[in-house]
């Protein structure tokens, strides 16, 4: 393992006090982005927070381009996102942490206004994130997700009902140490925007802002696929790492003796909504009882009545609509702009 450390004497010496908050940003081949993550982040650097970058083994010239910024930085092999964190983790003492993907951004100011709202009672922060393009430009539409502002731990009954909650990207999340320990226990998948988000409720207070403090890039080169055409194998991908989730959410909700309030897997919204997804982009004729039971699940949850039509309706006309247009129908639901009634019909016709 090579590694370059600019700070680590000083950010490892036992008599200074550690910092409050540890950014860690790790990098696989963004040559092109890395270097605007790290300065978005030390522009507004604290003396109370810490910047760690790790280069996870990239095969370009990231390693370069995150040495010229002269910060705290380590290469390691390439192990995947989890791992690369997992190592971040250990070279500070900081209480809480960001994982910032290299290819987005904290907004300015975003430090003060997240070190501002931490205690030893939060597990987690979460804020929205603007979306922009690959030079930086805003895209048209909502910061994602739209997030109102709360502090406390309503959130656990949403995970036990549905197994999820309404929550950000990776870098719209400030986790406390212990909870980022969860993720020396997956052993199912190399990233870590996963069951850490879930069982967070269970283990403190959830802070949500509503003001966006971050920018998530959207470009070629995103794993979460946003933007592209529905691809069943990544549909596949997210309803095989929901069950996998689950079953380790399962295991954690154990230690707080509710485990079994857990809503069962193959009833949650989410899988139910996946595998109608799934069953759309590979051609096949969505049963009468699959879509009804997931309109059952739609109606029964807390979204907004008008959201509830609105899903309902798609729900509806794409499992009536042949299958071509049915196919344009899901890819118009998953693309990344805002949406409307007439963008609809103009994709399925």
């Amino acid at each position: 393992m090579n590694a370059h450390s600019a700070r680590s004497a000083a950010n490892g010496s036992s008599d200074i006090k550690p910092p409050s908050l540890a950014i860690i940003i790790t990098c696989f081949n963004y040559e092109r982005f890395v270097s605007q993550a790290i300065r978005s982040v030390t522009s507004q650097l604290r003396d109370d927070c810490q910047l760690i970058v790790i280069d996870d083994g990239s095969t370009d010239a990231s390693w370069e381009a995150i040495r010229a910024e002269g910060v705290e930085a380590y290469r390691v092999e390439n192990g995947g996102a989890r791992a690369a964190c997992l190592h971040g983790i250990a070279t500070t003492r900081a209480p809480f942490l960001l994982f910032l993907d290299a290819d987005d951004e904290l907004a300015p100011g975003a430090l003060d206004t997240i070190v501002s709202h931490l205690d030893s009672g939060v597990a987690k922060l979460q804020f929205p994130l603007v979306r922009i393009d690959e030079h930086g430009a805003p895209i048209t539409g909502h910061p994602v997700p739209k997030l109102e502002s709360f502090r406390d731990r309503r959130l656990t009954e949403s995970v036990l009902r549905t197994g999820v909650y309404t929550s950000p990207p990776t870098s719209g999340n400030v986790f406390r140490r212990d909870v980022c320990e969860l993720l020396a226990e997956v052993d199912y998948e190399p990233w870590i925007d996963g069951v850490m988000l879930f069982a967070a409720p269970f283990y403190g207070d959830v802070v949500s802002l509503s003001e966006p403090l971050g920018r998530y890039r959207i470009h070629g080169c995103n794993d979460s696929g946003l933007g592209r055409a529905v691809d069943p194998q990544v549909l596949r991908r997210e309803l095989k790492r929901f069950v996998d989730r689950m079953r380790h959410l399962r295991q954690i909700l154990q230690r707080f003796e509710v485990a079994q309030d857990l809503v069962r897997t193959e009833e949650a919204y989410f899988y139910l909504e996946r595998s109608f997804y799934l069953a759309v982009a590979e051609g096949r004729d969505v049963s009468i009882s699959t879509t009804f039971r997931l309109l059952k699940k739609l109606w029964g949850g807390e979204n907004q009545l008008r959201t509830k039509c609105t899903l309902g309706g798609f729900l509806m006309l794409t499992a009536l609509l042949p299958n071509r247009r049915a196919q344009r129908s899901l890819s118009y639901r998953l693309d990344v702009g805002d949406r409307s009634m007439i963008g609809f019909l103009r994709a399925i016709l």
